[in-house]
C-alpha cells in the first residue's frame, strides 16, 4: 500500500503526495509493525532528505472506525495506510531508517555494494545480514 507525508483531510491516497510504499505489516499483540520503502517521488525525496539530515520522523496509521464517545475506544477500525508524520500520536512510533543509517555509517556504501554482490550466495547473505544487524544495533 502507498503512504503520504502527513495525513490529508480525507481517507483517499493522493498520488501526488505519496512518499513511500508499505511492503510488510504485522501485529504482535496490540502493537503493529511494518516495513516501508521510501519512493523516489518529490515527497519521498523530502522524507529521504530529512532522514539523511537526522530528522526523527514518525509514522501514523490512517483509517476509519467508530470511536466510543465515553471511553474513546475504537471499534470496526479499517486501516487505509500508514503515513509519515512529524509527531505520531502513538508513543514509540518512530521507525528505524535502516538504509539511511547504513549509508550514513562509515563503510555503509561498501556494505551496500557487498550486499548486491552476494545476492546469489545464501551463506554470504546470512553472514552479511548478521553483521549489518550488529552495526545497526550499535547506532541506537
Amino acid at each position: 500500500m502507498l503512504g503520504e507525508v502527513d495525513h490529508p483531510d480525507d481517507l483517499k491516497v493522493n498520488l501526488d503526495r505519496v512518499s513511500h510504499m508499505i511492503t510488510q505489516m504485522w501485529m504482535e499483540g496490540p502493537n503493529g509493525y511494518g516495513k516501508m520503502k521510501i519512493l523516489p517521488t518529490p515527497m519521498g525525496n523530502l522524507v529521504r532528505t530529512m532522514l539523511e539530515s537526522g530528522v526523527k520522523l514518525g509514522v501514523s496509521s490512517r483509517g476509519s472506525g467508530n470511536v466510543d464517545d465515553y471511553s474513546g475506544k475504537v471499534s470496526d477500525f479499517e486501516i487505509i495506510t500508514v503515513d509519515v508524520v512529524a509527531q505520531p500520536s502513538a508513543p514509540g512510533a518512530y521507525p528505524t531508517p535502516v538504509y539511511e543509517h547504513l549509508m550514513n555509517t562509515r563503510g555503509g556504501n561498501r556494505a551496500f555494494k557487498v550486499a548486491q554482490e552476494v545476492k546469489e550466495d545464501p551463506k554470504a547473505q546470512k553472514y552479511l545480514q548478521e553483521s549489518l544487524l550488529n552495526i545497526i544495533k550499535g547506532l541506537k
